[in-house]
């Protein structure tokens, strides 16, 4: 796919859409309905005049994907600003964003008249209005994404459409005709990219929904025929476990946003023979960075340095950095930090280590926990022991010890065919899995207590919950 020749100010995800091929036969599909891209030509879903909309920074804060879809497609070229609002970002965040972004207009998903503070106005999917003007555009409109803020405020990265874009103009081989899906919530970065890939790829888009059980999604999903569908390592470990997934046969599978260890490639490679995987790098500020299709986890070294694509990789000190059009613009709001280097590098956080001509992924640098005076990153143990043949997932984390200060603790869902272990098989599978972790992990990292659990809790971002 590549953009249209025409007026830079003219560019939009609109025009863009529909240079990637007919509208006709590709959809939106939500969870509680279905709109067709073609009726888009002549119909609005913002229930307010488009001259209303211009030049506005808004604020975009809808419960469902569907909705949220729409507005995107009708304020970018529109709006000065559209702030992405995950339905998951706490609600005390808000009148920060507000101030930070100058939001003047709220986009919400309910009839909601303007109240006392910022003005409000629906975006509806089961009723469109007739579009009584072209849809000019003109606006360079700035796409602004939250980080997650699951440790604190999230901060506001400032994008462009080019910038998210770059990575899928000229990928032809994304396809017309494809059906793409996504576990993420498509006001994040990694479920955008997929909303994007589909847009301007030629094909469709099924959307998930929070209030969507793994189960349901899936059995949904396979129904309506997904070629292309992507999700955390976590979301696929989920997947794994449900019944529907035996009768789902995607063409392209795609993992990011935590560490895709080799016990998941290997199990999603066992499940879908017929599917090429993949899992990518990629992070809301620095964009995406490159993606591994060989089955193994990490990235060869051979990746450090500038690529055909346009992405400079380099380690530095441990932490993986990037460097490319792909990245964010800056953080926005008054005393943010600055978010490149003086070399105009991003450094992403994610510490990695070299390992026979291969990086592999440690673990985020601020995420390390305090082990008898020792450093260590949970997600290095995490897995080591998803590598373990009768282990589903786990979770790590440090305890409270009066000796130590702190020791590991792991949660581990175990492959028991939905039945539950009873005291003298977990005791032997504990035992189990202390021997292998001893033989692959220092001592100090080794767990001295694991529990067994039904389920692992996700965080709206489909990471596992720390």
């Amino acid at each position: 796919m590549q953009p249209p020749q025409e007026r830079p100010d003219a560019i939009s995800l609109w025009t863009l859409t529909e240079a990637a091929g007919s509208l006709s036969g590709r959809w939106l599909r939500g969870a509680t309905g279905d709109v067709r891209l073609d009726a888009l030509r002549s119909a609005s879903s913002v229930g307010a005049p488009r001259d209303g909309l211009r030049g506005r920074s808004v604020l975009l804060s809808t419960r469902h994907q569907l909705e949220a879809a729409l507005a995107l497609i009708e304020l970018d070229g529109i709006a000065k600003r559209v702030v992405l609002c995950p339905p998951d970002l706490a609600a005390h965040h808000h009148a920060r964003i507000i101030a930070s972004a100058e939001i003047d207009l709220i986009v919400c998903d309910e009839d909601a008249p303007a109240g006392a503070g910022t003005e409000r106005i629906a975006v509806r999917s089961d009723r469109l209005a007739p579009l009584l003007r072209a849809r000019e555009t003109g606006e360079r409109t700035e796409w602004i994404l939250p980080t997650g803020g699951t440790t604190g405020p999230p901060k506001l990265v400032q994008h462009t459409l080019a910038s998210l874009i770059e990575p899928i103009a000229g990928r032809t081989a994304l396809g017309s005709g494809s059906l793409w899906s996504t576990f993420y919530d498509i006001r994040r970065y990694g479920g955008l990219q997929i909303f994007l890939r589909a847009m301007l790829g030629g094909g469709s888009i099924v959307l998930s929904s929070a209030s969507e059980s793994t189960a349901s999604f899936l059995a949904r999903a396979g129904a309506l025929g997904v070629t292309h569908i992507s999700g955390t390592p976590s979301h696929w470990r989920r997947a794994l476990m449900s019944p529907p997934a035996e009768g789902f046969a995607p063409r392209y599978i795609r993992l990011s946003g935590e560490i895709a260890d080799q016990s998941v490639l290997d199990q999603l490679r066992a499940a879908f023979p017929g599917s090429g995987i993949a899992h990518a790098f990629a992070s809301t500020e620095a964009g995406v960075g490159f993606e591994v299709t060989d089955g193994l986890a990490g990235f060869p070294a051979s990746f450090l340095g500038r690529h055909a694509n346009g992405v400079e990789v380099k380690v530095e000190d441990g932490s993986l950095k990037l460097r490319s059009a792909r990245t964010a613009s800056r953080y926005l709001g008054n005393g943010a930090p600055a978010l490149r280097d003086p070399g105009g590098f991003v450094d992403t956080g994610d510490m990695v280590e070299l390992r026979a001509e291969r990086y592999y992924f440690a673990g985020r640098r601020d995420g390390g926990v305090n082990i008898g005076g020792l450093k260590v990153l949970p997600e290095e143990i995490e897995a080591v022991i998803n590598g373990h043949p009768k282990v589903r997932m786990c979770r790590v984390k440090a305890r409270r010890s009066p000796i130590t200060g702190a020791i590991v603790a792991a949660d581990v869902v175990a492959r028991s065919n939905g039945r539950e272990f009873d005291a003298d098989e977990a005791g032997l599978l504990r035992n189990e899995i202390i021997a292998h972790c001893s033989s692959r992990l220092a001592r100090h990292k080794v767990p001295a207590v694991i529990r067994f659990v039904p389920s692992l809790e996700l965080t709206a971002s489909g990471k596992v919950g720390r």
